[in-house]
């Protein structure tokens, strides 16, 4: 998406998804545009492909398949079925211990199947809040750092985001984390693909221990590696997940426009008013985060003897958002709500803002500050 695609009367996106790298944020947050995602509605879809990841890299069942095809290809896979198991063994995962790194949706739902299949669970997860740390494995045992983790495992399920700059996650398994994996361990990325090393990872699958790698993300490095298995990007790629992203971002959406609720958005904070009275209007405002600005609002109000009956004042890095409820039957100073929205919409400051309830219709309106020049 790009932003001579977002027309200047768009309201909000959503991504049906997690990752929103394919919109430009920064600049939607500087027109004061809330940008959504859809976080936990394709968890169960990636959860099931990491447990298929688990098998994959206890049992080289692609090899197999491979090998099959080639024999097949020759008239000799009767002949060959049997005497040509032994070349491909490999392990259960029962009794085994799976480290995961990461442990919101995605994670915490990964370890309680894991742990329903017998294995062993580590988690590392530095921001863990109670609401996940409820829906881990009571036998979860929680590590102090992501080398600690991955020290004791045979296998490693990384479920952390991709961030990038000073501090992010690009690389964050590299050559010093690897060097505490486990000769054998398997590795299982289907999070994103530049969260590893790639460079490194092959010098340690190079030393052909029975460590493996397993991902579905692209990879110049380790695409035909044997050691390793590069499927393509399946996370989400469900019917199931593709309903419930489609589902989740609409009802954002939806709670947004009709409601003024802020909730999974990635540049926006998170805001939710109590249902308004019937007889009261309830206006949005979206302004950047300085001070003053919110006083300057509530002054346009006060001018119209407009008596607020609720209201919140969120702010999250350089954006504030406001949700106003006034009662109209106070109003004396003769400012009518037209009036009033462009009067608070100039305000220096101000992005944008909304009507979104009335009585008798009395307007859904939708008002810019693009530059100094009022849009409605």
């Amino acid at each position: 998406l790009k932003e001579e695609d977002v027309d200047v009367s768009v309201r909000a996106i959503a991504r049906c998804g997690a990752g929103t790298n394919n919109i430009p944020v920064d600049r939607m947050t500087e027109l004061g545009i809330p940008v959504f995602n859809t976080p936990g509605a394709n968890a169960n879809a990636v959860k099931e492909l990491i447990v298929c990841g688990l098998l994959l890299g206890s049992r080289r069942v692609i090899d197999g398949i491979n090998h099959m095809t080639s024999l097949g290809e020759q008239g000799l896979a009767k002949e060959r079925v049997e005497k040509d198991k032994a070349l491909f063994g490999g392990r259960e995962i029962k009794g085994k211990t799976l480290a995961v790194i990461g442990l919101g949706h995605i994670g915490a739902s990964t370890a309680r199947d894991a742990d329903a299949l017998g294995m062993d669970i580590v988690g590392y997860d530095p921001g863990l809040s109670i609401e996940a740390a409820l829906k881990l494995p009571r036998e979860i045992e929680l590590a102090d750092s992501i080398a600690s983790a991955v020290s004791r495992a045979d296998y490693i399920s990384l479920n952390i985001p991709y961030i990038k700059g000073e501090g992010g996650t690009h690389g964050i398994i590299g050559k010093d984390v690897i060097s505490h994996f486990k000769d054998d361990a398997v590795l299982l990325n289907f999070a994103r693909g530049e969260l590893v090393d790639s460079d490194a990872l092959k010098t340690f699958l190079d030393g052909d221990k029975g460590a493996r790698y397993v991902s579905d993300f692209p990879d110049d490095v380790l695409w035909n590696h044997e050691n390793a298995v590069v499927v393509p990007h399946l996370g989400a790629s469900t019917g199931e997940a593709e309903e419930n992203a489609a589902a989740m971002a609409a009802e954002t959406i939806r709670e947004y426009l009709e409601n003024g609720t802020i909730r999974n958005s990635v540049n926006f904070p998170d805001a939710s008013m109590p249902e308004r009275d019937e007889n009261t209007i309830r206006i949005t405002v979206v302004n950047k985060n300085m001070p003053g600005v919110l006083a300057e609002i509530t002054q346009v109000f006060a001018q119209g003897n407009l008596n607020i009956v609720q209201q919140i004042n969120h702010s999250r890095g350089d954006i504030a958002y406001n949700v106003v409820d006034i009662d109209p039957t106070t109003g004396g100073g003769g400012l009518e709500l037209h009036e009033l929205q462009k009067k608070v919409t100039m305000l220096e400051g101000v992005l944008s803002s909304r009507i979104l309830w009335g009585t008798a219709g009395a307007g859904t309106g939708y008002a810019r500050n693009i530059n100094g020049e009022y849009w409605v």
